[in-house]
């Protein structure tokens, strides 16, 4: 039997109309750990991970997320297909079946607090069914030590239900049985009906991007970010697949946080978590050296399979291509303590062209900057979902448009902002296909993107001259001629086909996605962040 051993303090339910719980409250990741596995909801792979599976969701559920539109939201969100409304009879219909649910059952408590410099700290409880849910959380938030426990309340509260499936959902405005919610005028965010960790994770994010630049003036980010000794601080944005938790994790440089981060207005740049959440699909210890030395106990492996002797096969994606692990990260060796630091002074955008288009390194204008910011691309490849042969592009807009409340325009004036005050240079770079698309030409190395980020970083690629840049015939993007530790001919994503006819055909029709995408865009923006486009073949 497991030691279910609780920290000092403990705390009732009854305040939340949970009744009759057995609460566990603030256990360490050993002790959740050990229930895990002793009720048979995961087991340890060969080096004492603790690997789960998530059942029937191995990813977020976008359908079934929910705000509560009330006077605090109406007239601020963004409604459409992302930022889907409910009511708030309807939501506390629902939150009143969560609770009956809960009581009488089991329940692990967790106590912690997101945005890691104190001036925007928040506080949030967690109330889960499961254990693993609970690590999780243990993982993902920054950690309040014993004497912050001591008077607590919570800003935020988090209820997760993943065994509760409303069985007449149609009566609660609703899609399916699962539901992901935020309330903002309670301060509630309810997760029912899925076991896929993330939505805890995203949910609380979300709200975030909605309350500090409404509230705070401090901008929201999805973008991973480090820093040099010197403090010069950079940050990376980019869609899932796109390499942001592994180009972030350099061990040259401290890091802030791997996914989702502040941008004040007092000039610091503040990770929102305390841990970190990557895709292990694929993963080697030659690739992503930092990645997988954090896997180890204490992680939490998600949908990964593996042998009779514990040995993870991160090739095998026959549960799903987005196999995770989460880990606090403290299990990341150069870190930033506490996790915030200066105004960047580098921004990188990255996107995995599978066009093979978009040069693997750029250089772009404030105009630019905003464009990209707001269409935020990257491709899908053939395999990633169902019904994928070929590469589609993929447009995210702020490289986070699932949980971006507000108008992306919004986010993207702040952005313009921000880095015109701090100076900032902004590069685009492409992870994705060199000498062809997908199918044809190869994944760019990533020594070489590596070693594009270091030049970038050193000042290596800041001056820009004719003889030192070449301007991009269809996407206007200045390309390096030359940048330390990658060859001349990598540089030109064009060079690497050839085959100008089949690059330029390719090209334009990327363009014209880019186009088609920012249609819904062009009457929020301005004419510096038009000027940004991609040029259409006359």
């Amino acid at each position: 039997m497991v030691d279910h051993t609780q920290a000092s303090k403990s705390i009732s339910l009854d305040q939340y109309g949970i009744k009759n719980a057995k609460v566990n409250y603030q256990l360490t990741p050993q002790q959740l750990q050990a229930i895990t596995v002793e009720k048979g909801m995961g087991k340890e792979t060969k080096n004492g991970t603790l690997a789960i599976n998530t059942g029937k969701f191995t990813g977020r559920s976008p359908e079934d997320r929910f705000l509560v539109k009330d006077d605090y939201t109406a007239d601020k969100v963004w409604w459409g297909n992302i930022n889907k409304p409910i009511s708030p009879e309807n939501f506390d219909r629902l939150q009143e079946n969560v609770i009956d649910y809960l009581s009488g059952k089991e329940l692990f408590a967790r106590d912690g607090y997101v945005c890691a410099d104190p001036r925007y700290r928040m506080d949030v409880r967690t109330i889960t069914e499961y254990p693993w849910s609970n690590m999780f959380v243990y993982n993902m938030f920054l950690r309040p030590d014993d004497s912050e426990l001591e008077n607590f309340k919570e800003e935020w509260l988090i209820l997760c239900a993943p065994g509760y499936e409303c069985p007449n959902p149609e009566e609660y405005g609703i899609r399916q049985g699962n539901f992901s919610i935020l309330n903002f005028t309670k301060k509630v965010a309810l997760v029912a009906g899925s076991a896929y960790t993330g939505e805890m994770k995203k949910g609380i994010f979300s709200a975030l991007n909605l309350v500090l630049p409404t509230d705070k003036n401090v901008l929201p980010m999805h973008c991973s970010a480090n820093v040099g000794d010197s403090g010069d601080t950079a940050i990376f944005f980019g869609l899932s697949g796109t390499g942001k938790t592994t180009l972030s994790a350099d061990p040259n440089r401290r890091l802030i946080g791997d996914d989702e981060h502040g941008w004040t207005k007092e000039n610091t740049v503040f990770n929102f978590e305390g841990g970190c959440y990557a895709k292990v699909i694929d993963l080697s210890e030659e690739k992503e050296p930092e990645i997988f030395k954090a896997i180890k106990p204490g992680a939490i492996l998600e949908n990964v399979i593996f042998d009779a002797n514990g040995d993870v096969d991160y090739m095998d994606s026959s549960i799903t291509q987005n196999t995770r692990v989460s880990y606090p990260i403290f299990h990341i060796e150069n870190i930033q303590q506490p996790s915030y630091a200066g105004n960047p002074k580098n921004i990188f955008f990255l996107t995995a062209d599978a066009f093979g288009v978009l040069p693997p390194i750029s250089k772009l204008t404030p105009g630019q900057a905003a464009y990209h910011f707001i269409s935020g691309y990257t491709a899908k490849v053939a395999g990633t979902e169902a019904g994928i042969d070929e590469p589609l592009p993929s447009f995210s807009a702020c490289f986070g448009a699932p949980f971006m409340p507000l108008h992306p325009t919004k986010y993207a004036e702040m952005l313009s902002a921000k880095m015109k005050e701090a100076g900032v240079n902004v590069w685009l770079i492409n992870t994705g296909w060199t000498g062809g698309p997908y199918g044809v030409g190869s994944r760019i190395k990533l020594k070489y993107t590596r070693a594009m980020i270091t030049a970038a970083l050193n000042g290596d690629l800041d001056n820009v001259t004719p003889e030192t840049y070449r301007t991009h015939s269809v996407f206007g993007l200045l390309q390096p001629r030359q940048c330390p530790g990658v060859p001349d001919e990598v540089l030109s994503s064009r060079k690497t086909w050839n085959d100008d006819e089949g690059y330029y055909k390719a090209a334009y029709k990327l363009s014209e996605s880019f186009r088609q995408n920012f249609k819904k865009f062009e009457e929020f923006a301005n004419d510096e962040i038009l000027a940004g486009a991609p040029n259409l073949k006359s």
